[in-house]
């Protein structure tokens, strides 16, 4: 009976499928389909994905090819002195081998790289030390110049050539490398010991497609930038037509080295709390969140588990989903210290400002801006810092829209201004205010200025794995911004002081030659003698004068300085003047300085009495003539709007002064006294 009912179910269904057929690619034929896309479907290595996606890399044109292999190799170079405590000297060639195609050379002083390493940096991608590393660095992914071994030989069949000696070694490791995409493993063409003069280094060497420009996104350029934002290093590169170029490092001081943290709460998202969670060696919430974090002590972890109504025994790879968002919401709830700085590497005022000077000096900037330093600040874990400056005047175009520099851990970013975060800033801000001209107070700014913003952070936001533009992250774009207005808010002022020493100068040669003439015709008229104009002049120039003048002769640059005190009161100062860092050698100097050390000279000056004068002079040797033809002078202990000629002390100097003293007028004749009426002088004065 079964039988028969199975059977006569079958002519059923076999009759419903004859007069009914299924879709076409349903039954069968659909599993034979299904079955042969399995067979296709298979994974790829990292190295074959941007083989056939370089441009993700920034190897999307010929230009900008040989400009990416040149910073991904500088990069490499600078960070690997600064790590074994080198100063960097780094020499890039770039020659032409025919209309196409060029051979790009680095070349470093740096520790070197052990043998068995080599094939792995310069051949492999996503190898490295830095990418879980919560620390400043140039170089977080693993790629930049492996993906330049790549391009180099995609476009040229050609490997790459890798000369590295270690200072324990007698000779240098020579290596031929390709990298074969398929596996994402280096492969040694040729390997031979070569005798090298260098105590230690690295030089590699690369031939691929590209085109060699001039201008501003060219490899001149991006050199140009990296020298600003690293003066301790020195840069020599040679062009295809043979031309040389020098940076010449601005200071023999290394960047800090950066210390690697754990991360910070601030900004934590859900999946990375819920993967550290689970990953950590920690038994108890609350040990888990002190031990993985940085900044939380026992009673901050308590109070972030009380706050979530986590039980702080709990262990972290039981918690749920629930619990992990309620942690978030808690730590945004709990007042945890800013990160520490130890792991970012800021450039610090000085030295931009050096920087700054050192490349921009054919340009004859009338004004460096104090550059601005933020202090750290969090996203999404990860701690960062913002520095900007602002170059004014001398022969920058006053008719273009105002040059931005932009830097990312002391890189320069050259593509993509208009995707990154820094320009955003820039056009955010109202730059009416501060002296620039920009049209309904949106966009980038006209004027004779340039801006610097560098980002130092553990993690830079980058739009993508080209590192040319930083994604528009709100809390870094806020801290920009501020950054942007403190230093505009200096330039606001120190435009307003240029005019007002202008116009103070032109008052100046008044009350010194034309004032006097008047006293001399004025007494005569009335026949009484000429009148002591000491009261008059004071009343009128209410400043303190600062005039100072540099002359090279023998070797010898000798420093003047007089200030002049034309205010009522005697005047206590503390002053400094700033010397180009190294070693020089000192002649005399008048009158005897308080401290002469770390590239500046401190006076004491008690005091300078009313229409009194005090004059400093200094002498320097070691220097050629065009390496020292301005001042930087600095004074403290009084009002910085009294004083004409001088700046108030840098911020990142660390020295406090006692605030300015109450002034107390002296005591000085009467000008009805001396025969002179103000009122009547000034409106004399005015009418010649």
């Amino acid at each position: 009976m079964d039988k028969e009912l199975t059977a006569e179910r079958g002519i059923i269904l076999f009759n419903r499928r004859r007069h009914h057929p299924p879709p076409e690619g349903i039954g069968m034929g659909a599993h034979s389909i299904a079955e042969e896309l399995a067979r296709k479907q298979k994974d790829i290595s990292v190295a074959e994905f941007f083989e056939r996606n370089k441009q993700i890399l920034g190897f999307d044109s010929l230009s900008r090819s040989l400009i990416t292999a040149v910073k991904e190799g500088v990069d490499n170079s600078l960070d690997a002195c600064e790590e074994a405590g080198i100063l960097p000297e780094v020499i890039i060639e770039v020659e032409a081998l025919d209309k196409t195609e060029y051979k790009i050379s680095v070349e470093d002083n740096g520790p070197g790289i052990v043998e068995r390493n080599i094939p792995n940096v310069f051949a492999r991608l996503l190898f490295g030390s830095r990418f879980h590393a919560v620390r400043q660095s140039r170089g977080q992914q693993g790629i930049g110049i492996s993906a330049a071994v790549m391009y180099g030989q995609l476009t040229t069949a050609k490997p790459a050539r890798v000369r590295s000696k270690v200072a324990e070694s007698n000779v240098a490791v020579d290596m031929e490398l390709i990298l074969d995409t398929k596996a994402n493993r280096p492969q040694i063409i040729k390997k031979d010991y070569s005798i090298w003069d260098k105590h230690s280094g690295t030089r590699v060497t690369i031939c691929m497609k590209g085109r060699y420009i001039t201008g501003k996104q060219s490899i001149l350029e991006y050199l140009k930038g990296t020298a600003i934002v690293n003066p301790h290093a020195q840069i020599s590169f040679k062009d295809p037509s043979g031309s040389t170029y020098v940076f010449k490092r601005a200071s023999d001081v290394l960047p800090p080295k950066t210390e690697e943290i754990r991360p910070h709460p601030e900004g934590l998202e859900l999946g990375t709390l819920m993967r550290m969670a689970k990953a950590t060696k920690s038994n108890r919430m609350s040990s888990f969140l002190k031990s993985d974090f940085s900044r939380i002590s026992d009673r901050v972890a308590k109070e972030i588990c009380d706050s979530a109504q986590i039980p702080p025994e709990l262990k972290p790879a039981n918690l749920t989903i629930e619990q992990a968002k309620q942690g978030i919401d808690a730590i945004a709830g709990v007042k945890i210290m800013a990160p520490e700085t130890t792991c970012l590497s800021p450039i610090g005022d000085s030295l931009i400002k050096k920087g700054l000077k050192n490349v921009l000096e054919g340009l004859k900037p009338s004004f460096y801006a104090p550059p601005v330093t933020r202090k750290p600040r969090v996203f999404a874990g990860n701690p960062f810092q913002i520095e900007v400056g602002i170059v004014y005047g001398g022969e920058i175009p006053a008719d273009q829209p105002v040059e931005i520099l932009r830097f990312a851990n002391r890189v320069p970013l050259l593509y993509q201004q208009g995707a990154c975060a820094i320009t955003a800033a820039v056009e955010n801000v109202d730059w009416r205010n501060y002296g620039l001209e920009q049209r309904g107070g949106k966009g980038i700014p006209f004027g004779p200025a340039i801006v610097l913003v560098h980002f130092a952070s553990t993690k830079v936001p980058f739009t993508s794995e080209a590192k040319e533009a930083i994604a528009n992250v709100p809390e870094v774009r806020e801290e920009i911004e501020q950054a942007l207005r403190t230093c505009g808010r200096t330039l606001k002022v120190h435009l307003a002081k240029d005019a007002r020493r202008f116009k103070t100068r032109e008052k100046f040669e008044i009350v010194q030659k034309v004032l006097p003439k008047i006293a001399e015709k004025s007494s005569i008229i009335v026949g009484k003698p000429q009148p002591d104009l000491t009261a008059t002049i004071t009343k009128i120039m209410d400043i303190v004068w600062v005039d100072d003048r540099i002359e090279f002769a023998g070797k010898r640059h000798k420093v003047t300085i007089d200030i002049y005190n034309y205010t009522q009161t005697g005047k206590k100062i503390s002053f400094y003047a700033t010397v180009p860092d190294g070693h020089l050698s000192f002649g005399s100097v008048q009158p005897k300085a308080e401290e002469v050390k770390e590239g500046r000279i401190f006076w004491d000056l008690k005091r300078i009495a009313s229409m009194g004068k005090t004059t400093l002079t200094f002498e320097l040797e070691g220097l050629e003539k065009e390496m020292y033809d301005e001042n930087e002078l600095y004074a403290a202990g009084i009002d910085p709007s009294r004083i004409i000629g001088a700046e108030p002390l840098p911020g990142d100097w660390g020295i406090k002064v006692a605030a300015p003293e109450k002034e107390e007028k002296e005591p000085s004749p009467d000008d009805e006294e001396n025969g002179v009426d103000y009122d009547s002088a000034k409106e004399a004065v005015a009418d010649e």
